[in-house]
């Protein structure tokens, strides 16, 4: 005990050492998951582009956005999900901006691309076909068949389009 207290100025540069250590450690370390999360954002972007273009939602602009936050065991940012469905629009957060029938189609565009690096065997969508009909319909059923061919997929449809792909169907009504 009298060595440390006799010591107690070294003992404590040398903590003051280690902490500055850790620290430019966990610096250096969330640049690097930064850079690779930057990288793998320009990839999800154009995948996501890609699929919601197919989804007849040609002009749409998806971004991720980077906001640093306080250290935490995620990192040192925040990510946020921008998206503009215009030409003429700035993008803006996913959350604020997207209606009901993008809303369902963004949601099955990242499915799509996130089932196909996951091994998730069951893919549930539930009324994917919310505000939209017709031709996007046709292109959300055509999605969710090709997803069917490496996972199970259960989806609660009202359309014609989406349901005619189905393998397997089940009416569920309720009773009063």
């Amino acid at each position: 005990e009298l060595s440390e207290i006799e010591l107690s100025d070294e003992i404590l540069k040398n903590l003051e050492n280690e902490l500055t250590s850790a620290q430019n450690e966990l610096k250096r370390r969330a640049k690097e998951l930064r850079d690779t999360r930057i990288e793998a954002a320009k990839i999800l972007e154009e995948k996501i582009c890609g699929e919601l273009s197919s989804l007849d939602m040609p002009n749409v602009t998806f971004k991720v956005s980077f906001k640093d936050c306080p250290f935490s065991e995620k990192g040192s940012e925040e990510v946020e999900f921008l998206i503009s469905t215009s030409l003429i629009e700035p993008v803006k957060p996913l959350n604020k901006i997207a209606s009901g029938g993008e809303m369902s189609r963004i949601m099955l565009a990242i499915k799509n691309i996130l089932a196909n690096v996951d091994s998730i065997p069951t893919l549930i969508f539930d009324e994917i076909d919310i505000g939209i009909s017709g031709k996007a319909s046709q292109k959300v059923g055509e999605k969710l068949y090709n997803i069917s061919k490496n996972h199970q997929v259960i989806c609660v449809t009202h359309q014609a389009q989406i349901a005619c792909m189905a393998d397997n169907h089940f009416l569920i009504e309720k009773m009063s």
